[in-house]
């Protein structure tokens, strides 16, 4: 049979190697096509000046014995050779203005989050503790999050409620508004869309448990693409899908750049969905279909910087920064100029394992849209295809280095001088290497007044073809596992899997106890 498979599934990041596992558990013969030289889409890592980098994965939650990503990841198999490092459990984020000197923690524990916030706020305590609340009762209502059987939500008003909305009705003091939200780069909120349970989903899992990976996140994808091998899997690099074939509405082969042609019972795609359709073509689809998805808002991208740092010059800080201009631009930062760009940013660290205390390199993000480097857009550089976008594009990198640098000096005064080189990633980075519509952060945007537009079904209106991702319901590494999980779902069963999983997690006791 050769190209043939049970299921084939087009790239390889999170959401496709969980999906190509699961239904490899479940005997199935699955491949995985990657178009790049690298694996794992946002959980791949680059290496600068012998410096290991992050594409995506800055921390992790969720991750404790029992807690809900770690029960997944023991599930597939993979929980016990991720080599982690626990974050600060009285401050794991920091939330931090311009002419303000104070940190505000985000603190692991419910009761410690809310202990250590009333230090800052000794006024606030019913308001902070009101919101906690909020996030837990929000969390619980999602089934599929806490591995319970159910519909995937409880509720039209767990859509509607809006974060800001909400966050403003716990406390009527700005500041402390500013820094219960002051981590929604990690969503991408949107003061009049965003739905307090993206906010809540986001934010909980890391108030349980936060935790680095020790060498960066790559490993999630190496240790599943592993399992999957070990159950039969295949899982191919360099074959970038360009095209597929339909016969009475079903995909009957993807053939690639390389030439290749695989045929397969079931597809599912991890490509971002308007890229997706874009790909099969319009013609296969009803209009209202195609245009609903092509129509919908995807989140902004992001320009990040990279600084390798001299050996032992910078200590390491073993917590994030969100760091926002002022109070009033927390929900506001996407809307920058030239001149008041980054308006807010995140700041991650990694450890020199060599030089415990000091940091190896220093990760930072910041909103950018994608219109700001769209005058490159009709170039295409990856490892597999190098190409030069041009003297003007460097230029445009090291002007947005040099407004970024000005701004981490003020946290950091003597920043510039423990830097050994500096490297960039801008929209285009994120779109050529993870194949995300226009480098969008984060899928699609989520918005309360309309919360089924951009709600999106596993199944497509071709009958044997599935998406998965963080394209679907939510992003992250929690996210996108849940969302591998419905859509594997969709072919084998809701509730044969969930029974599969727990039943994992039993017999795991068992073995334990005995």
């Amino acid at each position: 049979m050769g190209n043939h498979y049970d299921v084939l599934i087009i790239g390889s990041g999170l959401g496709g190697l969980v999906s190509a596992n699961i239904l490899a558990k479940e005997g199935k013969r699955v491949c995985v096509l990657e178009k790049n030289n690298q694996f794992g889409g946002n959980l791949q890592t680059f290496v600068r000046d012998k410096s290991i980098f992050d594409t995506g994965v800055h921390y992790i939650g969720g991750l404790d014995k029992g807690q809900n990503l770690h029960r997944y990841f023991q599930y597939l198999g993979i929980m016990d050779d991720l080599k982690l490092s626990r974050m600060d459990m009285d401050a794991y984020d920091v939330i931090t203005f311009d002419g303000d000197e104070i940190e505000y923690p985000h603190a692991q524990g419910y009761d410690n989050f809310v202990k250590q916030l009333v230090q800052y706020f000794p006024e606030e305590e019913e308001g902070i503790q009101r919101y906690v609340n909020k996030v837990r009762d929000t969390c619980y209502r999602f089934p599929l999050y806490n591995l319970e059987f159910g519909n995937s939500y409880d509720g039209t008003d767990l859509l509607t409620l809006k974060a800001k909305e909400f966050i403003d009705s716990v406390t009527k003091n700005e500041k402390l508004r500013a820094v219960l939200a002051g981590s929604n780069l990690l969503y991408a909120g949107d003061p009049e869309k965003t739905p307090f349970y993206v906010h809540a989903l986001s934010i909980n899992s890391y108030i349980e448990s936060s935790w680095r990976c020790i060498n960066g996140g790559s490993q999630i994808a190496k240790l599943l693409i592993k399992r999957l091998r070990e159950l039969g899997g295949t899982v191919l690099k360099y074959q970038e899908v360009n095209q597929f074939e339909i016969e009475e509405k079903n995909v009957k082969a993807v053939s690639t750049v390389k030439g290749d042609r695989f045929t397969a019972d079931c597809f599912i795609s991890n490509v971002d969905p308007k890229l997706t359709l874009s790909m099969i073509g319009k013609e296969h689809f009803r209009n209202l279909y195609y245009n609903r998805i092509q129509k919908t808002e995807s989140v902004i991208s992001a320009f990040s910087i990279y600084l390798v740092f001299k050996e032992k010059t910078f200590k390491y800080l073993n917590k994030n920064y969100y760091h926002s201009k002022s109070i009033d631009r927390v929900w506001l930062s996407d809307q920058y100029t030239e001149e008041s760009w980054p308006e807010a940013y995140l700041i991650s660290m990694a450890e020199d394992t060599k030089n415990p205390g000091y940091a190896d390199n220093l990760t930072s993000i910041a909103y950018m849209h994608y219109e700001d480097v769209a005058q490159w857009e009709d170039t295409f550089n990856t490892v597999v295809n190098e190409t030069e976008r041009g003297a003007d594009y460097e230029r445009f990198k090291q002007e947005r280095v040099e407004a970024y640098l000005i701004e981490l000096e003020k946290k950091f005064p003597e920043i510039r001088k423990h830097i050994k080189s500096i490297h960039t990633s801008t929209p285009l980075s994120y779109r050529d290497y993870i194949g995300c519509y226009k480098g969008g952060m984060y899928g699609f945007k989520k918005d309360a007044d309309n919360p089924m537009r951009s709600f999106l079904s596993p199944r497509t209106k071709i009958s044997n073809l599935f998406f998965t991702g963080q394209g679907l319901n939510m992003h992250g590494i929690l996210g996108v596992t849940i969302s591998a999980v419905l859509t594997c779902s969709e072919i084998v069963g809701k509730e044969h899997l969930l029974k599969k999983i727990l039943a994992s997690e039993k017999e795991r006791e068992q073995i334990t106890k005995a």
